[in-house]
C-alpha cells in the first residue's frame, strides 16, 4: 500500500546505535528505504530519528544488506523474494543510495517544515505519508494515501536520477573493450565463460555469476574501460565464491590465477565472501586455464 516499488527485507531492524528501524526496504536498483511508522500524528522527533537511522544505513555494505534481508526472508530467500517481486536478479552493487520515509495518520505542522526545507533546500531523499481509512454507509472500506513531497519531485530535487545510471549494454561494453585494444582477450573471455556462468551488467563491466546454497552471486567482473593494450584486460575474481565453484582449493587456485593480480576486497568491511583477486589478464591462455577449472568441475558433477 505504501509503495509496490517496494520490498521489506527488515522489521525493527537494529542499528549500532540502539534504536530500531521499522521497516526496511529495498527497490528494483537495490536503494534501500527507511520507513518510520507512527499510528498517530508525527511528534518533530520522528524527524531527526529517520535522520539517524539514515546515517547508519549509509554505511551498510552488500553483506550487511544480505545478512539483514536473509534473517527476514530466511537463509537463502532473498534473491527469489527479489526475483519475484521486481522479475530481477539482485543488482551486483547494493545501497548506492537511501531514502527515508515518515508514515502516520497525520503530519504536525513542524515536522512538515523540517521535511521540507531538507528535501527542497539540500536535496535530501526524505518525505512523509499519511493513511486514512473510512468506512461508506455500504460497509466498504478505503484507505487514501497522500505524499507530503511528490515523490516525482523529491526525486529530482534529491538528484537520484542523476545518480541512476542505466547499465551499459552488451554492445557497449564491446565497443569500450575495442577502443581500448583488448577486444580479442575481452570476446575471448565472453566466449569461455557464458556458457560456464551467468552473463550479466553494471554500469561499467560484463560479470559473470554462480549459483550458491539458492541464491547467485558475481564470481568474476571484467572492466574493458579501465583495460588497455600495454596493460591487459581488467577482472576482479572472487576468489572463495571461484574456488567453490570449481572445487579447488585456495593453493590451487593461486596457481590458477592471472599472473597479474593483487588482493582485492569488494567492500572495507566485506568478509571472506568478497575478497578475491584484481589485476589484469594478459593472454587467452589465462582465460582458459580458470575457465577449464569451472569445467571440469561441472562435467564431475560436483
Amino acid at each position: 500500500m505504501l509503495d509496490p516499488g517496494l520490498m521489506v527485507i527488515g522489521r525493527e531492524v537494529k542499528t549500532d546505535f540502539g534504536g530500531f528501524i521499522d521497516l526496511l526496504c529495498i527497490d528494483s536498483q537495490g536503494d534501500l528505504a527507511v520507513v518510520e511508522l507512527k499510528r498517530d500524528m508525527t511528534p518533530r522527533e520522528i524527524t531527526a530519528q529517520a535522520l539517524d537511522y539514515g546515517s547508519w544505513v549509509l554505511d551498510l555494505s552488500n553483506e550487511d544488506v544480505r545478512s539483514i534481508a536473509e534473517a527476514y526472508l530466511g537463509e537463502g530467500d532473498f534473491e527469489e523474494a527479489f526475483s519475484r517481486q521486481f522479475d530481477a536478479e539482485v543488482p551486483e552493487t547494493l545501497n548506492s543510495n537511501h531514502s527515508m520515509l515518515v508514515v502516520g495518520s497525520g503530519i504536525d505542522a513542524s515536522t512538515e517544515r523540517i521535511i521540507r526545507y531538507l528535501s527542497d533546500t539540500y536535496g535530501v531523499d526524505i518525505n512523509a505519508a499519511t493513511f486514512q481509512y473510512f468506512r461508506e454507509p455500504d460497509g466498504s472500506e478505503l484507505v487514501s494515501r497522500v505524499f507530503l513531497v511528490e515523490p516525482s519531485a523529491l526525486e529530482q530535487s534529491s538528484h537520484r536520477a542523476s545518480k541512476r545510471r542505466p547499465n551499459l549494454t552488451f554492445e557497449e561494453l564491446a565497443a569500450m573493450a575495442e577502443s581500448r585494444d583488448v577486444v580479442s582477450l575481452y570476446e575471448h573471455a565472453i566466449a569461455a565463460f557464458e556458457s560456464l556462468l551467468l552473463k550479466g551488467r553494471t554500469l561499467s563491466s560484463v560479470v559473470f555469476s554462480g549459483g550458491f546454497h539458492g541464491s547467485r552471486k558475481v564470481v568474476f567482473s571484467l572492466f574493458p574501460d579501465e583495460s588497455s593494450a600495454a596493460e591487459g584486460l581488467r577482472y576482479h575474481l572472487y576468489k572463495n565464491r571461484f574456488a567453490e565453484l570449481a572445487g579447488l582449493s585456495e593453493g590451487a587456485l593461486l596457481e590458477l590465477a592471472p599472473a597479474h593480480h593483487d588482493y582485492w576486497i569488494y567492500t572495507r568491511n566485506g568478509g571472506p565472501d568478497e575478497e578475491g583477486f584484481q589485476g589484469f589478464i594478459t593472454s587467452p591462455e589465462e582465460i582458459d586455464r580458470l575457465a577449464a577449472a569451472l569445467s571440469a568441475n561441472e562435467r564431475s558433477g560436483s
